[in-house]
């Protein structure tokens, strides 16, 4: 914790500022991935946003804000997309756009409008939009659209007006006037007409018109205004619809029509049709009730028709003479129909026929008419009810290439069903019940490029049971229950690409005879059998070294223990994901073998901490994948090596505290996904959030949406939104008190030291005799001694030659001198105080030896405090030689004292010692009456020398 702390307070001095002008994560938006950082894709999708977010992206390429609340946009709202090149804005709420809002969109070619609340179409709403090409402005209610609102569009080639309020046929005309238009979708708004009269103009590019759903009741073409015109689309017009074309030339382009409903009448029909030489596709849907009256007789008799598609016209069964005169026909369509059935002859007159569409019918079996199709090239049989596959039901079709029979009842398939389609190329059988193959595909179907078998119920796949597909790409084997696989099932599939399995268990063989495999998807069974000891012990992989991407997703509830062998012989692979797989961290040695391995995914597992030699092999690594496991920490990317790692997911682990500095070790990260992360909001995080917020390279996707967990008062914010300026506050104040506290300390005692340090001492001394006084005044102890004799050790001889004969011998005072009268192994600060307050009176022989002394510093100090403290004359200054005035150090500092008292001069007295003496003896004999006024001794000093210790 402590070295935390510590690196958080030095991260909060080193990193930058937070600069809005460098954000790369989006607060409200997400920055697509992309392989080339040039093509920035925004999308601001299903956000619940009420305006165009101010973060985007200058360079952004493509924006898509659909699926918010937005309710206009406004003058500043895009300015400065400059590059913005596709622009979605579906389901809003918007009902205004104000002139001029997309007039920094110079480069804009797809703008989508759709599925919001405007209802007029401005002058120069468009305004800038030079380079557009497709706009769409379906479900919406624009009801009018000024004149020259598209007149700045000229490179405008598509406009999709279907669903809204349009009723008068003039609105289009600025539209179809634009030189370059291709498409225009006016359906289901409130046309009552269609005239070239109204139009108001010479000629039209027009090449698909779609009227659909319109009250149109009449549609009338006077003049070749639309000479390039391929396309028409009136279906479901008014009861009473009109057709008026009476030159034929005025369509000569058009090769698609698409009519449906019995609103228009038989006659009308006819018409329409005969006016249509041209036209190649035929769309005639909900029109049963004019098949009796020869409506597909009518149709079949177009010159040029050839496809002919007859969807949901509640046809039960196609009779033998419905489609007696289409014998040019190459594509039929009866999708939808809720057919159980077809005569045998139904199609026999369809002699060209190349692709039939029976798909989301009742058929119950293959039905007999196709037989004998020589032609058929593709046939749909698929969301039907057929329940078994007969060996003739595809007789003759031996030209047939594409086969679909999905979403059957079909349980088994026989060898000799395919034995005809000598030519096929995609069987899809997806989703029936088929439980075996027996030797179905052993046949020769040497052309076969597909085969999709996907979600049947496989029990077992049989060594050979593909041997003959020597062709085949694509093989999808997904099973819905377990499935034993033989070693050398796949054999002879020599040029096999893709291939997705359920295996019951993996061995090394089972892969055998597949030589230029790139891609294996394996789903693994939910249930446990001898998988987990075949993962584990065998490496399945060895025969397939041409592997370029494998992925293996476990449906069951436990994940595996795996070996590190598992990718042995991979030394191609560079996709490899891992769904529910992993029981922990794989091991360090498991990418070993694959060093070209540039994307992985190992997720839903147990991984929560790997190592970073997991990594090492694989240097590589574009994109890493970890979501959905226990990881609590990132610290194991800061060990790795992966210089271009540059997309990594780790969704939905549990995470708390990032430390972004992890990041400094993959140099090229572009895109990072930590959403569904128990983050905590405190200020641990807060380098992470000053990283998501400042760097320019990396784009955290989705972070302003990243919710915190912990503590509980902050559980359900927003991690971006965290008070950082807090921590910044605490620890910046703290931090000042700090270094101002130290810096003033510092000063402090610089000038004690300098200054102060004598008067420090001195008080220190004067707190000690304090202390001892109240002691000794406590016992009240008489006094044992006439005097005490503070001296240094140096000038010992002296006051044993001189002092001790006259004051003990001659005076007979009693007088205590520290070598003779301090108790041993008693403190000597004790002796001394003792001794001191012991004695009525105090002698400092004083020399330039006494004053550098510690001990007699403190005696005179505590002599001093009782001359103070008391009042009473107990101190007598003896000094032995003359002192100047700056080495009295202490005894300078002493102003009081030395003002007040007279001292004795040893080296004034010269030859008159018996004077010196008898002083001493004098002083000695005052009594403890105060001298504060009083001069008692009298020094051999002149007033002026006497005064010169001031």
């Amino acid at each position: 914790m402590r070295r935390r702390l510590c690196f958080l307070f030095f991260l909060l001095f080193l990193l930058p500022r937070f600069n809005p002008l460098l954000a790369f994560s989006l607060k409200n938006c997400t920055i697509e991935y992309s392989a080339d950082i040039t093509d920035v894709s925004v999308t601001c999708r299903d956000r619940d946003l009420a305006a165009v977010p101010d973060d985007i992206p200058e360079t952004a390429v493509s924006l898509d804000l659909s699926s918010n609340q937005i309710l206009r946009i406004n003058r500043t709202d895009l300015s400065g997309l400059s590059k913005l090149v596709y622009l979605q804005m579906v389901l809003n709420s918007m009902s205004h756009i104000d002139d001029g809002a997309f007039a920094d969109l110079v480069e804009l070619t797809d703008l989508d409008i759709s599925y919001n609340h405007l209802t007029n179409l401005t002058d120069n709403m468009f305004q800038g939009l030079t380079k557009l090409v497709s706009l769409s402005l379906n479900r919406n209610q624009i009801a009018y659209i000024s004149p020259l609102a598209f007149q700045t569009l000229i490179n405008l080639q598509k406009v999709d007006l279907n669903i809204n309020e349009l009723h008068q046929i003039t609105d289009i005309v600025s539209i179809l006037q634009l030189s370059s238009l291709n498409e225009l979708d006016i359906g289901i708004n409130r046309f009552t007409t269609f005239e070239s009269d109204d139009l108001h103009l010479n000629i039209s590019n027009l090449m698909i018109l779609q009227l659909k759903l319109n009250p149109l009741r009449k549609f009338s073409i006077t003049k070749d205004v639309f000479p390039h015109l391929q396309s028409l689309d009136l279906s479901k017009c008014s009861i009473g619809f009109g057709w008026n074309v009476p030159d034929k030339t005025f369509l000569r382009g058009l090769t698609s029509l698409y009519l449906s409903g019995t609103e228009i009448s038989f006659e009308t029909y006819s018409a329409m049709l005969q006016s249509a030489e041209s036209v190649e596709y035929l769309w005639l849907s909900y029109t049963t009730e004019w098949f009796d009256k020869g409506l597909i007789d009518v149709a079949c008799q177009i010159p040029a028709l050839t496809s002919l598609y007859l969807t949901f016209n509640d046809i039960h069964v196609l009779n033998d003479t419905l489609l007696q005169p289409c014998s040019k026909i190459t594509e039929l369509d009866l999708v939808g129909n809720v057919m159980t059935a077809l005569s045998e002859n139904s199609l026999r007159p369809l002699s060209q026929l190349m692709e039939l569409q029976l798909h989301h019918n009742f058929l119950p079996r293959v039905p007999l008419a196709i037989r004998g199709l020589s032609s058929l090239a593709v046939l749909s049989l698929s969301s039907n009810d057929i329940g078994e596959l007969g060996c003739s039901d595809f007789l003759n079709l031996t030209r047939l290439m594409h086969l679909y029979l999905s979403n059957n009842r079909i349980s088994k398939l026989r060898g000799c069903v395919f034995q005809e389609l000598k030519i096929l190329q995609l069987i899809y059988l997806q989703e029936n019940p088929i439980y075996s193959l027996d030797d179905t595909f052993k046949v020769s179907l040497r052309n076969l490029r597909i085969l999709n078998m996907h979600m049947n119920d496989f029990k077992g796949l049989n060594e050979g049971d593909f041997g003959n597909l020597s062709s085949l790409l694509s093989l999808d084997l997904e099973s819905q229950s377990e499935c034993r696989v033989e070693n050398g099932t796949f054999e002879g599939l020599d040029h096999l690409q893709t291939l997705i399995l359920a295996p019951y268990s993996l061995r090394t063989d089972m892969f055998r005879g597949m030589p230029h495999l790139k891609n294996v998807t394996l789903f693994l069974p939910n249930f446990l059998n001898s998988l987990s000891h075949q993962v584990h012990n065998e490496p399945p992989f060895l025969n397939v070294p041409s592997l370029r991407k494998l992925i293996i997703q476990n449906n069951n509830k436990y994940t595996m223990v795996i070996s590190p062998d598992l990718l042995r012989g991979l030394e191609s692979l560079e996709h490899f994901a891992a769904v529910n797989f992993f029981a922990g961290s794989p091991h360090q040695d498991t990418f070993t073998f694959t060093p070209r391995l540039t994307e992985l995914q190992i997720t839903n597992s147990n991984v929560s901490h790997p190592k970073p030699e997991l990594f090492r092999p694989i240097p590589g690594l574009k994109s890493l994948d970890l979501s959905k496991n226990k990881l609590r920490s990132l610290d194991f990317l800061a060990q790795v090596d992966l210089p271009a790692l540059s997309w990594l997911k780790l969704r939905e682990n549990e995470l708390m505290v990032i430390n972004e500095t992890v990041f400094q070790s993959l140099p090229a990260l572009t895109y990072l996904d930590l959403l569904g992360n128990p983050f905590t909001c405190d200020c641990f995080n807060i380098g992470f959030i000053q990283w998501v917020k400042s760097n320019n390279q990396t784009q955290v996707l989705n972070a302003y949406r990243y919710a915190c967990s912990f503590p509980p008062s902050f559980q359900g914010s927003k991690l971006l939104d965290f008070d950082i300026q807090s921590c910044w506050m605490d620890v910046n104040f703290f931090c000042f008190i700090s270094s101002t506290c130290l810096v003033v300390l510092t000063l402090l005692t610089s000038f004690i030291y300098h200054f102060l340090r004598w008067q420090l001492v001195y008080s220190f001394y004067l707190f000690l005799a304090f202390l001892y006084d109240s002691r000794k005044r406590k016992k009240e102890s008489p006094h044992r001694y006439d005097a005490f004799i503070s001296y240094n050790v140096h000038d010992e001889a002296w006051v044993y030659r001189e002092m001790l004969p006259v004051l003990e011998g001659e005076q007979g005072w009693r007088l205590c001198l520290h070598h003779r009268d301090f108790q041993p192994g008693k403190p000597i600060i004790e002796n001394i105080t003792d001794a001191i307050y012991s004695s009525r009176k105090t002698i400092c022989v004083i020399s330039r030896r006494y004053l550098q002394s510690e001990w007699c510093s403190r005696e005179i100090q505590m002599a001093s405090f009782r001359l103070f403290d008391e009042q009473k004359d107990v101190l007598i200054l003896l000094f032995l030689e003359e002192i100047p005035a700056y080495q009295l150090s202490l005894f300078y500092r002493m102003r009081k004292l030395v003002k007040r008292r007279t001292y004795l001069s040893w080296s004034q007295a010269g030859q008159h010692t018996g004077v010196f003496w008898q002083n001493v003896r004098r002083a000695l004999e005052t009594r403890d009456a105060p001298t504060e006024n009083t001069n008692l001794l009298t020094a051999a000093l002149a007033p002026d020398q006497a005064r010169g210790y001031d």
